[in-house]
């Protein structure tokens, strides 16, 4: 109903709602979406495709669970009514929607939200570069964009953003040169986040073992399973990619970029390790899934309890690519 661009220009704007997650702003905005086709169908109206933009849906609107369900779960294994039906009270906890039930039928109501009514073209922003990460400056926006990413695996994330922030400073006070942000030009706010992050031969061992033990992020374990390699280390021939995100908003125009600029950057960080080969990483959300594969990153090792697994990557190869031609894939 929507092109992808503008699907994900929305989805960003909800998500950066307070109590949002990913995963709650997809439901709500496929919810608008279901309820403002089916409005139009028991009105006999013809929507045009794509819309240029959303726009309330008429009034009160029938939507059982089951149907919710439906909608919530196309993507994937099809969640209960029940749990369909718990998604639309926390969205309506959260001032989206309004809910009614009169004992047979339950009718929701979108709320207006100002800032999804203005034009796409009125909330686009200034320009965006990447930059060096400022631990002083980024290290709290940065994190709770980490944060957002890390709310599907772990339930418990009340003090993700504070210990995410705290290891992000501890990293870049021992070497901040593989870090990286996604800077707005006007008010120098991040939108995007990598950590290339060098790594001990003694913890290249850790990338054989089950992923769930590689986490740290989002863990509360204090001790890093991993330990940091310093410049002029030749044993150091692995390099983790411990984080790669952009916000939702701009995902789609900024990643090839913003993976162009990852390249630059590990070759300069070859001077410090001259021997680097090897690139690990760990697909933290699914929706990163399909750039890590477009990227060449292979499927090693998986995780016998939560959905995650190592993927690797030649170091030349990666230097090598032709970014551009290998994300035309998504």
């Amino acid at each position: 109903m929507i092109t992808d661009t503008l699907y994900e220009r929305y989805l960003g704007l909800i998500a950066g709602r307070v109590g949002m997650t990913r995963r709650r702003a997809e439901c709500f905005l496929r919810l608008w979406l279901y309820l403002l086709a089916k409005a139009a169908y028991q009105q006999g109206q013809a929507l045009p495709a794509p819309l240029a933009q959303l726009t309330l849906p008429p009034g009160w609107v029938e939507c059982s669970c089951g149907e919710a369900a439906d909608v919530f779960y196309s993507d994937r294994e099809r969640g209960s009514d029940r749990a369909a039906g718990m998604m639309l009270d926390k969205l309506a906890a959260l001032g989206l929607i309004r809910k009614t039930f009169d004992g047979n039928t339950t009718q929701i109501a979108i709320v207006e939200l100002p800032e999804l009514q203005a034009p796409p073209t009125a909330i686009a922003i200034a320009d965006i570069e990447p930059d060096d990460f400022d631990p002083r400056c980024d290290a709290i926006p940065i994190a709770n964009l980490l944060a957002q990413n890390y709310n599907w695996l772990n339930r418990n994330t009340d003090a993700v953003p504070y210990r995410i922030a705290n290891i992000l400073r501890d990293w870049a006070e021992q070497y901040s040169q593989g870090f990286r942000v996604l800077r707005r030009c006007d008010n120098q706010n991040p939108l995007g986040f990598y950590a290339l992050y060098p790594t001990q031969r003694e913890s290249e061992i850790k990338f054989f073992e089950p992923p769930s033990q590689g986490l740290h992020l989002s863990q509360v374990a204090s001790e890093d399973p991993f330990k940091m390699a310093l410049p002029g280390d030749r044993q150091c021939r692995s390099v983790f990619v411990r984080s790669f995100v952009i916000h939702p908003s701009h995902l789609n125009d900024q990643r090839s970029r913003f993976v162009q600029d990852a390249q630059q950057r590990l070759v300069a960080m070859q001077q410090d390790f001259p021997n680097l080969m090897d690139m690990y990483t760990l697909v933290i959300h699914p929706s990163y899934a399909d750039l890590a594969a477009a990227l060449g990153f292979q499927a090693t090792h998986a995780d016998p309890k939560l959905p995650l697994q190592w993927m690797y990557q030649a170091v030349d190869r990666f230097v090598a690519m032709d970014v551009s031609t290998a994300l035309k894939q998504i």
